[in-house]
């Protein structure tokens, strides 16, 4: 199934879309597609917000987007993989018997499917500013995004590794 159709269905139900894709095995390769797709549209969700901060204080945009994009594309992956790994450890510890992988997975597909909220956001936090709007969209993507990784990441630590 297509990344936006599957993107979907995540909204129907999470469990069943990390189901179908954790069942033809470990696709590292397909994890980190994932990430690296999530990491590059948080980065363009960033930028209305930067091109309005850069407007607004006189700072130079190019100096912003560079530093997003070093955050967003370098960084955060790093720090990803390091959260998913926690997350695992966590699961291991309450009787989780799914690996590292499918840990990533959950965590990663969660990241992508919700970044369709994170677009929001940034558009948002670009025309609107800060404010009561852009609180309650950020809310709703956390809250979204945590529906998908936990319901993803019960599905991924019950899955025999």
């Amino acid at each position: 199934m297509a990344a936006t159709r599957d993107i979907l269905a995540t909204y129907r139900g999470p469990a069943a879309v990390v189901r179908r894709l954790l069942a033809p095995g470990p696709r590292e390769d397909r994890a980190l597609i994932y990430l690296m797709i999530a990491c590059l549209i948080i980065f363009v969700a960033q930028t209305p917000r930067l091109a309005r901060e850069a407007h607004l204080t006189g700072t130079e945009l190019d100096m912003l987007l560079g530093a997003t994009l070093m955050a967003w594309l370098f960084i955060a992956p790093l720090l990803l993989y390091v959260l998913a790994g926690v997350s695992h450890l966590v699961a291991r510890l309450l009787g989780g018997r799914g690996s590292f992988y499918n840990a990533r997975l959950a965590l990663f597909w969660a990241l992508l499917a919700s970044s369709p909220l994170i677009l929001l956001h940034g558009l948002t936090a670009g025309f609107v500013g800060p404010g009561i709007e852009l609180s309650i969209v950020g809310l709703l993507w956390l809250c979204v995004f945590l529906w998908f990784w936990i319901g993803g990441l019960l599905v991924a630590e019950r899955k025999a590794s």
